[in-house]
Order: structure tokens, then C-alpha cells, then sequence
């Protein structure tokens, strides 16, 4: 019987949301968490969870028995961390959300970068633009380019990013260049990236103004409506780590810039709520603040 064991595997449980999913995130079979936990139940004798066949629910008991058990582990977690040697080489896994393009662009080579330092380092990246469940998901960190809301997690800010409005300079040619945010109603072609509003916000005669615009084109992949941009297939409302080559070069033009509203938005690297963070975690996120104070190519644009 090893207490400990039961501890992680029953914080495991409640963090995925489902058994099953707790095996897959602890590399074993469901038969054997599932009686790891009846064992753990008949041990303390309560029910720590109510179960259907579509969801669980925490018990009093169980509430109590979680909140224990995160206690305990940081606990644990601490002291290991603090009784070794603060100069030995990083070792563990670490599994990261990031959004596609930022990911693709700017992450994935400072992420290299890291791991050529610490070769002990196991790294899991996710690549996916939808925003992740970090506990129930199994993520120790993840990269979000947003606006945070209040929320259990902890966030550092690492860079920050500006929302251009953007078309080719063939596009304005044939069109017209919108001079005021209400212009972009008359007819232009929105190019639309679907996790976002469709509300674009302005500044316009010292008030803030907001606009819905229908996408002509829409996507899931903020490349991808960069490219048609570029094309000369619409307007495009896009961070400017995604189109600051495009712009430096020419083949984007930024318009409405004197009326763009609260447009900065951060980049940051946010992780579960815990008493202690594993110094992996932490060095990692200390190098990607370094790295990108010395690495923001788009804030020049």
C-alpha cells in the first residue's frame, strides 16, 4: 500500500475529470486507477466520489480529502526540491499548450533553444489554438495571448502584441483605403479569424466606437488569413507578431492606425494555482521572459 501513490492518483482523478482520462494521463489502464481508488475508499472508508456513466462528483468527504492531498503534495514537492542540489542539471517533463502561429513562429525556437541547455528536459508541445483546461488537461504551462480573466491560474507576461489593421497595397488600390473605422462598412472584404469577435473596436472623435464586420473569409488559423491578405483577397485584423514581416516588406499596408483602441494585448505563460511551482517550470519560464525581451521583431513594425 503506498499512501503517496494513492494521494496523486486520486488528485490525478479529479483534476481530468474522468477515470479514464486519468489513466491515459498516468500511462496505465483505467482497471488499475479505477482500483487504486475503490481500494483508497474502502481504506478511509467513505465515497470520496459519486460516479454515473457520464460524470463524477465530489463528495464532502472527497472535497476534503483533494484539499489534503494538494497540501501534502506541494509539501512533498518543496522539500525534495529544496533538500537537492540547486545547481543539478533539470531533469522531468514538462507538457505546454501554445497557439498555432505564435507557437510556430516566435515559441518553437526559443523552446529548442531551452532544450539544447537542458537535454534532460522531456518536452510535450500541443500546437492548438483553442484554449486548454491546464488541470483536467494535464498541462503544466501554456502560452495565452489574451486579455486574462480573474481565473485559479498564475500568469507571468512575456511579451505583449499589437492589433494592426491590415490589407495589400493592391487591395486599397482597387478598393479604397478606409480613412475612418466606419469606411471598412462599405463594402470591403473582411477577412475573419474565427476564434475572435466579430466586433473589431475603434477610437473615433475622442469616443470608442464598435463595429461588427462580417467575415468574407474565415478561418481558424491566423496565417493562413495573413497569406490572403497579402493576396489581395481583404482587410485583415492581425497581432503584429503574425504580420510584421508582411508590413516591413511592403506587402501589407496598416491603416486606421491613429484609430485603434486598447490594442495591446499580452503574451503570457500561465500555469496552475500551487503553493510550489517545479523548479523546471520555473526556469523555463524565467528563459522565455529573458528570451523574448531580447526577441520582439513585430514591435517595430
Amino acid at each position: 500500500m503506498n499512501q503517496l501513490e494513492d494521494m496523486q492518483t486520486f488528485k490525478r482523478i479529479v483534476e481530468a475529470g474522468s477515470i479514464s482520462l486519468a489513466a491515459e494521463q498516468l500511462d496505465t489502464v483505467k482497471s488499475a486507477v479505477s482500483r487504486r481508488l475503490k481500494d483508497l475508499e474502502q481504506r478511509l472508508n467513505v465515497t470520496l466520489l459519486q460516479r454515473t456513466t457520464r460524470r463524477q462528483t465530489l463528495t464532502e468527504a472527497g472535497h476534503r480529502y483533494y484539499q489534503h492531498c494538494l497540501r501534502l503534495l506541494d509539501d512533498i514537492a518543496e522539500a525534495e526540491a529544496q533538500i537537492s542540489d540547486i545547481e543539478a542539471e533539470l531533469s522531468g517533463k514538462l507538457r505546454i499548450s501554445a497557439p498555432v502561429s505564435f507557437g510556430l513562429m516566435h515559441l518553437g525556437p526559443a523552446l529548442q533553444q531551452f532544450q539544447q541547455l537542458h537535454p534532460l528536459i522531456e518536452m510535450s508541445i500541443d500546437f492548438n489554438d483553442r484554449q486548454v483546461d491546464l488541470i483536467a488537461d494535464g498541462f503544466d504551462l501554456a502560452i495565452r495571448i489574451a486579455r486574462l480573466d480573474d481565473s485559479t491560474l498564475m500568469a507571468k507576461k512575456l511579451s505583449s502584441t499589437r492589433l494592426l489593421v491590415c490589407a495589400s497595397p493592391e487591395y486599397l488600390a482597387y478598393h479604397g483605403t478606409p480613412v475612418i473605422p466606419t469606411d471598412l462598412t462599405n463594402g470591403h472584404a473582411i477577412l475573419h479569424y474565427r476564434n475572435t469577435s466579430e466586433t473589431w473596436q475603434f477610437q473615433q472623435d475622442g469616443s470608442p466606437i464598435s463595429l461588427h464586420l462580417q467575415g468574407k473569409l474565415s478561418a481558424n488559423n491566423g496565417h493562413f488569413l495573413c497569406d490572403a491578405a497579402i493576396a489581395g483577397q481583404g482587410i485583415i485584423f492581425s497581432p503584429d507578431f503574425l504580420c510584421y514581416q508582411a508590413v516591413q516588406s511592403g506587402n501589407l499596408q496598416v491603416i486606421l492606425r491613429d484609430y485603434m483602441y486598447d490594442n495591446e494585448v499580452g503574451i503570457f505563460a500561465v500555469y496552475p494555482q500551487t503553493r510550489y511551482l517545479p523548479r523546471r517550470s520555473q526556469i523555463l519560464i524565467a528563459y522565455l521572459q529573458h528570451y523574448f525581451s531580447c526577441n520582439e521583431p513585430w514591435l517595430h513594425c
